[in-house]
C-alpha cells in the first residue's frame, strides 16, 4: 500500500488594527511572538533561526514604492546591504543582507493610507529551505 504524506493547511494571519492578511506554513513558523501594544503586527520565529514579520503602518508620510526603495538603497544602516529590488504602482520588494541574515520584504501600498509589509529573514545556510517558500507567502500580502 502506497504512502501518502499528510500536507497541513496553510496559516492565514489578519491583523485587526490594519487588516493586513498574509499566509503561512504554521508548522515552521511555530513561535508566535507577542503582538506589540500598538497592534500593528505579528512576528513568528522557527526554531532554526527564521523570522516573519506580517504587519500594517500609516502612510503618514504619502510615501511611494520608488520614494521607498530609494530611501532604502540609500541608508547607511550598519549590516544591512539591499541586493535586489523592485518596484510596481502599489508595492516595492527588497530583498539582500541583515546583520547574519538574509531578507525579503514585500509592501503594499493601500488606497487606504496603509502600507502593509511582510519580512521574512533567514540564516543563509538555510536558503535552499526559505527561498522556495518566499515568493508564495509574500504573494499572499494582501490587505481588506
Amino acid at each position: 500500500m502506497a504512502g501518502t504524506t499528510a500536507v497541513a493547511a496553510p496559516f492565514t494571519y489578519t491583523n485587526e488594527r490594519f487588516g493586513t492578511i498574509c499566509t503561512f506554513p504554521d508548522e515552521i513558523f511555530t513561535l508566535r511572538q507577542s503582538e506589540p501594544d500598538n497592534g500593528d503586527g505579528q512576528q513568528w520565529l522557527t526554531a532554526d533561526g527564521a523570522s516573519l514579520i506580517c504587519s500594517g503602518i500609516l502612510n503618514i508620510d504619502d510615501d511611494t514604492p520608488t520614494a521607498l526603495v530609494s530611501a532604502e538603497r540609500a541608508g547607511k544602516e550598519p549590516g544591512y546591504r539591499i541586493t535586489y529590488s523592485k518596484t510596481g504602482k502599489d508595492w516595492a520588494v527588497l530583498s539582500g543582507i541583515k546583520g547574519e541574515n538574509i531578507f525579503y520584504e514585500r509592501r503594499l501600498f493601500g488606497k487606504d493610507g496603509v502600507i502593509r509589509t511582510v519580512w521574512i529573514d533567514y540564516p543563509p545556510a538555510l536558503k535552499s529551505k526559505y527561498d522556495p517558500l518566499v515568493d508564495a507567502i509574500a504573494g499572499s500580502l494582501r490587505g481588506p
